[in-house]
């Protein structure tokens, strides 16, 4: 076979995505949401604000032209929550390693390449700018399977912005995403881990659920690539996720501490993972939120 006639992962999913044209799915997940109070949404809780730098595959399925296929269900619809979802719930020693901010050429593309080193898949909470001005890292994400979500387009602190602009945020990002990456994000992080009302119902109307983290790695204050490694194998656990940074500021300690603590983790018996969704039918709108 031709060199030419091959398809990337992302070429097949733009091509069957013509085909079948794009199928509204939002899904509820094993996932765990910590604590049983709301996120308070005043002081920012992580990150910086993301820097200028010098910077789908969905699952679906073919349906019979003809009218012969099973009979349509309702759509799904994403929930609204009340507080971002923290943990991963699952069988054995599973973690999701997450990076914000980016893609950042200078620190991103080291960061893919310990990645694929071990065979590992990640998440990536891109800001749309960013993307914007590196499409050719969000096709590198979705030829190597990662995840990619919605992590705003500037990096605002959405507690002070009105809904119509959290709304252009959001959408702005997810957009660029479905351009670059193949689809669309279902998942959002809040810049800053400062969540509101408007962000939940927004995100949900966009198709995204909220993830926050498990581990803060604090890697944005720059401690050090050592500490970095320490505070990840101090919070390993089960379901754990861990927030780290790929843009917004110098990356380079983030970079190192990744190809430290990653092999680690995989000796100690660790998988790591990003999050799968599952179908489920549409549901009713929670009266209380």
């Amino acid at each position: 076979m031709q060199k030419d006639q091959l398809f990337t992962r992302r070429e097949a999913l733009l091509a069957g995505a013509a085909v079948v044209g794009a199928a509204g799915t939002a899904s509820l997940f094993a996932w765990g949401a910590g604590g049983g109070s709301p996120v308070r949404t005043g002081a920012p809780a992580a990150g910086a604000p993301a820097h200028h730098p010098p910077g789908r595959p969905s699952a679906y399925r073919l349906q019979p032209l003809t009218g012969y296929g099973p009979p349509r269900t309702a759509p799904a619809r994403t929930p609204v929550r009340r507080e971002p979802l923290l943990r991963i719930t699952g069988r054995g020693r599973t973690m999701v390693l997450t990076f914000d901010d980016g893609p950042d050429p200078r620190y991103t593309p080291g960061i893919l390449d310990t990645l694929a080193e071990y065979d590992v898949h990640a998440m990536f909470f891109v800001c749309g700018e960013m993307a914007a001005d590196n499409p050719h890292l969000l096709t590198r994400m979705a030829d190597e399977g990662h995840t990619v979500g919605n992590h705003t387009w500037s990096h605002p602190l959405l507690t002070k912005l009105t809904r119509r602009q959290i709304r252009s945020e959001m959408t702005r990002t997810s957009e660029v995403v479905e351009d670059t990456y193949g689809e669309r994000p279902r998942w959002f992080r809040a810049p800053y881990g400062a969540w509101n009302r408007a962000a939940f119902q927004l995100g949900s109307e966009l198709g995204m659920e909220p993830l926050a983290w498990t581990v803060d790695t604090l890697d944005w204050t720059t401690p050090g690539a050592s500490t970095i490694v320490d505070r990840v194998e101090d919070g390993a656990a089960p379901g754990v996720v861990v927030l780290s940074h790929d843009a917004g500021g110098d990356r380079s300690q983030s970079v190192r501490a990744l190809r430290r603590y990653l092999p680690r983790l995989l000796d100690s018996g660790y998988h790591i993972t990003v999050p799968q969704r599952q179908r489920t039918q549409a549901l009713p709108p929670d009266p209380a939120f």
